[in-house]
């Protein structure tokens, strides 16, 4: 069986992504490409490095015949995809990339994006993204808000915990660093070469990232009660990839143990061996997360590292994931590519 899909935002990082992800997936074609500022382009002009593929050319979202697409990838920037899903036939499954449909209230949205959500409605059955904790629901679902990437990183790293009562819960700092791609591809001074190369640089500090609305949501829903946690994100020089690390309180052994427990049956996250480390590099361009523990020298405290590459696993490939299953597919069809290195 083959199922025609449409990739709409797809002149920017997300959607040529999934195109480098479908190229070689057996049971989904692409049928529309759209780029409204590109269209009429061709993919492989735009992302030279995918020359080698037959691709229907870019075109406006209005051109497209939604009529003959069994699911369409939204990889818009934020609050393009809530009037658009709403006019959309009601036969065609979504998996939105953007934050659009991450937010299950409509205060907390218009607090953290300066805008009213318009369709409100479709939120009440959107399934939030996060494969291995939503798996059940997004099987069923007909609109996947996927998450946002840093959001994806950390919830790997302390959602069992908390589900299990192995941390203090006022006492969660977490410092992640970020790949430069996950700012987009459009042009931005502050993202130019000189200004970001040999450089570190934290942004949105103070409580001020809008994946926080994310952590406050899906960590206060499992702890029963409310759960802040202190977030500080960086930007690194490198093109691809998140690294998070968890300073928690709690055994970490009882911690490194819960966390294998919980993934020994994911096929896409990674334990490491207590006492080690993950590194970017060893998940660059595939769909894994890698996870590993440390004890701190102070006793009773530890160190929990996740890291994922924020295209893939944190975006484009936890979107094909997600569409996997709502077509009735093997989740990890088309995503088992290892991680490329050096």
């Amino acid at each position: 069986m083959s199922f025609n899909v449409a990739i709409l935002g797809a002149s920017g990082y997300t959607g040529a992504e999934l195109v480098r992800l479908i190229a070689t997936h057996p049971a989904l074609r692409i049928a529309a490409l759209s780029a409204d500022r590109k269209a009429g382009q061709a993919m492989g002009d735009v992302f030279p490095h995918l020359r080698h593929l037959a691709l229907p050319p870019l075109c406006t979202i209005d051109a497209i015949d939604f009529a003959g697409i069994d699911l369409v990838f939204c990889a818009l920037p934020h609050g393009l995809s809530q009037a658009l899903v709403r006019d959309l036939p009601r036969q065609v499954k979504v998996v939105d990339l953007g934050a659009d449909f991450r937010l299950r209230d409509a205060a907390a949205y218009e607090k953290w994006y300066g805008a009213p959500h318009v369709a409100m409605a479709l939120q009440a059955e959107a399934v939030y993204g996060l494969t291995e904790f939503y798996r059940d629901a997004i099987a069923g679902a007909r609109l996947v808000a996927g998450t946002g990437c840093n959001a994806a990183t950390v919830q790997f790293a302390l959602r069992p915990l908390i589900a299990a009562g192995v941390i203090d819960l006022d006492n969660i700092i977490c410092d992640l660093k970020n790949g430069l791609s996950g700012a987009g591809r459009s042009l931005k001074e502050n993202m130019l070469f000189a200004e970001r190369s040999e450089d570190v640089a934290g942004y949105s500090q103070g409580g001020k990232h809008r994946h926080l609305a994310e952590f406050d949501q899906e960590f206060s829903a499992l702890a029963g009660r409310k759960v802040e946690i202190v977030f500080t994100p960086h930007l690194v020089p490198v093109n691809r990839g998140i690294l998070a690390s968890c300073y928690v309180k709690g055994d970490a052994q009882a911690i490194h143990e819960t966390l294998l427990s919980r993934y020994a049956d994911e096929p896409f996250i990674v334990v490491l061996p207590f006492g080690q480390l993950p590194a970017m590099s060893h998940v660059q361009g595939s769909n894994f997360c890698h996870i590993g523990v440390v004890a701190d020298r102070i006793s009773g405290r530890a160190l929990v590292v996740s890291t994922l590459d924020n295209l893939n696993k944190g975006s484009s490939g936890q979107a094909l994931q997600n569409a996997n299953l709502m077509l009735g597919l093997d989740e990890t069809t088309g995503l088992m590519l290892a991680p490329v290195f050096p």
